[in-house]
């Protein structure tokens, strides 16, 4: 994975956010829902999880110092149904954390998790498997910015 690829992605990134900071349409109000603690929570696990698992995959050096990180890194990078599993499992719980968003954007996330996943495991090339991962990252960061709205407050601060 080539700097210029890291540098591409993340300043991607950056314009999303920062979108729904600079423009009052975003988050797009008409179909914009908020996402209960819970939700929060289990999205965040899963994007953890494949943050873990692409870093296991590209960066191995930045997760060994983990406790317990050989064994996972050893998985992962293996790719067998250990490594299938420590996907899978993040990605649905990715999924999971944004049910109640709007049909078509849960479907582009589902898709390009999907994708990232076959181009991962059907030993083709390379710059496929980074292209979808491009792709799911972007998805993901515009349906969280476009669309995922912090969790309502009651009137005494508990969150609903």
């Amino acid at each position: 994975m080539s700097t210029s690829y890291l540098v591409g992605l993340l300043v991607a990134v950056i314009v999303i956010f920062g979108a729904r900071l600079v423009f009052a349409v975003l988050p797009l109000r008409r179909f914009a829902l908020p996402v209960t603690a819970t939700e929060s929570i289990v999205f965040g696990v899963g994007a953890a999880g494949l943050v873990l698992h692409c870093s296991a995959m590209f960066f191995s050096r930045l997760v060994e110092p983990l406790p317990g990180a050989d064994p996972v890194i050893n998985d992962i990078r293996a790719l067998g149904t250990a490594s299938i599993i420590w996907y899978v499992v993040p990605a649905v719980l990715v999924i999971l954390g944004l049910r109640r968003q709007h049909p078509v954007a849960l479907a582009m996330t589902a898709l390009a998790l999907v994708a990232v996943g076959v181009t991962m495991y059907n030993g083709g090339s390379l710059h496929v498997h980074l292209a979808a991962i491009f792709v799911s990252v972007l998805v993901l960061a515009g349906v969280t910015a476009m669309l995922v709205l912090p969790p309502r407050r009651d009137h005494q601060g508990l969150t609903l």
